[in-house]
C-alpha cells in the first residue's frame, strides 16, 4: 500500500495497542487507539530527554518507553556510557529492545565534527566512531550530528561550503561503520540554525546518505518557514524531533518551553500532511526538556506523550 493510499480509516483500523491508561479524554483515547505496527509513514519514538530529569538509567528508560507503547527510542550517548561504566552491557540492552520489539531510531551525541580546530575535529571524529560502535551494538543505524562547538553566541558564522566538507567527512566515517550522522538543525545556534542552511550543507556534501534531523521547535526558534519542508523528499528526513511550543515570539523561547505536540501553536498536522504527500517515512521522536514534566512519573509522561503523538498522526492521516 502506497503512502498516498493509506486512509485515516486504514490507519486507525490497525488499532491493537494504544495508550490506554494515559489519562486522556475518552474521545481522544478512541482517536489514538492504534497499533505499534501501523501501516502509515510515521513511527512513534521517544527521545529520552523527555524523561531526563527523572534520572533513570538507560535500561529503565527502555523499560518505560516500551510500557508506554513507543516503537522506537533515541537514547543519549552519555547515558549509554554511564550504563557501561556502572557494569552494564550493551548486549543486555539489545536483548531488552529485541524483546520489546523496539528500534533504536537514532542516538544523541555531541561529537565536534564541525569545528575549525583540526585537533578538536579529529578528536570529534574519533568520538563519532566510538558513538557509532555503541549505536551499532544496539541495532541502530543513525545518530544526531548537531553543530556542537560552532553554536554559541561567540561563534563565527561559518562558510556553508566548509561545513559541507566537514559533514561529508563525518558521513564517510559513520557510513563506513554502518551509522549515518544526520545534520541537526539547532534553532538557537550561530550555525545551522535554519532549515535552508542545513539543507544547503547536506546538498553540498554530495554524499548519497546525507540527510538532516529537523525539529518543530528548533525550526520555529531559528526563524525557518515550515513551507520549506515541502521541498524535501523521502531521502532527506528519516527522524523528525516532534514537540510543540507556546504562542510567543520565537527568540524568547528556550528548550524548556517545549510542550507535548498538540498543546502549543505549531501547525504540526499540516506539516505532517505535507511530508506524507512527499513520500517521507520517518520516526517522530518526542523530544522535550520540560522541567514540569521532569517532576512527574516517567511512565505517565511517556504514556501521555505517546498518546499525543499518535493523536497528531491520526489527524495527519485524514
Amino acid at each position: 500500500m502506497l503512502f498516498g493510499e493509506v486512509t485515516r480509516r486504514d490507519w486507525l483500523a490497525a488499532a491493537a495497542i494504544g495508550c490506554v491508561g494515559a489519562g486522556l479524554a475518552p474521545e481522544l483515547q478512541a482517536e489514538i487507539n492504534v497499533a505499534k505496527s501501523n501501516p502509515g509513514p510515521f513511527r512513534v519514538c521517544l527521545n529520552t530527554s523527555t524523561i531526563r530529569g527523572q534520572k533513570l538509567t538507560v535500561d529503565k528508560q527502555i523499560q518505560v518507553a516500551a510500557q508506554a507503547g513507543f516503537e522506537g527510542i533515541e537514547p543519549w550517548i552519555g547515558d549509554l556510557k554511564a550504563y557501561i561504566e556502572s557494569g552494564g552491557k550493551l548486549s543486555e540492552l539489545r536483548k531488552m529492545l529485541d524483546d520489546a520489539n523496539m528500534t533504536v531510531e537514532s542516538a544523541i551525541g555531541f561529537a565536534k565534527w564541525i569545528v575549525d580546530s583540526e585537533s578538536e575535529r579529529k578528536a570529534g571524529i574519533e568520538e563519532l566512531k566510538r558513538d557509532s560502535e555503541m549505536i551499532l551494538a544496539l541495532g541502530g543505524s543513525r545518530m544526531a550530528a548537531p553543530p556542537v562547538g560552532a553554536h554559541d553566541a561567540n561563534a563565527q558564522v561559518m562558510d556553508l561550503r566548509v561545513v559541507a566538507e566537514r559533514y561529508r567527512a563525518a558521513l564517510e566515517v559513520g557510513v563506513s561503520m554502518g551509522v549515518v550522522p544526520m545534520a541537526e538543525v539547532w534553532g538557537f545556534s550561530k550555525n545551522l540554525s535554519r532549515l535552508a542552511e542545513t539543507v544547503s550543507v547536506i546538498v553540498e556534501a554530495g554524499h548519497p546518505a546525507a540527510c538532516l534531523l529537523p525539529d518543530f521547535y528548533h525550526l520555529y526558534r531559528g526563524g525557518s518557514s515550515f513551507e520549506g519542508l515541502n521541498l524535501l523528499s523521502k531521502n532527506a528526513i528519516h527522524v523528525f524531533h516532534i514537540n510543540d511550543y507556546p504562542a510567543r515570539e520565537r527568540t524568547t523561547l528556550n528548550d524548556s518551553d517545549r510542550v507535548y505536540p498538540g498543546d502549543g501553536d505549531c501547525p504540526i498536522v499540516q506539516i505532517l500532511k505535507g511530508l506524507r504527500s512527499n513520500g517521507v517515512s520517518c520516526a517522530l521522536s518526542l523530544e522535550l526538556f520540560n522541567k514540569a514534566l521532569w517532576e512527574q512519573d516517567a511512565l505517565e509522561v511517556c504514556k501521555t506523550g505517546a498518546a499525543k503523538v499518535r493523536a497528531i498522526i491520526a489527524k495527519a492521516m485524514e
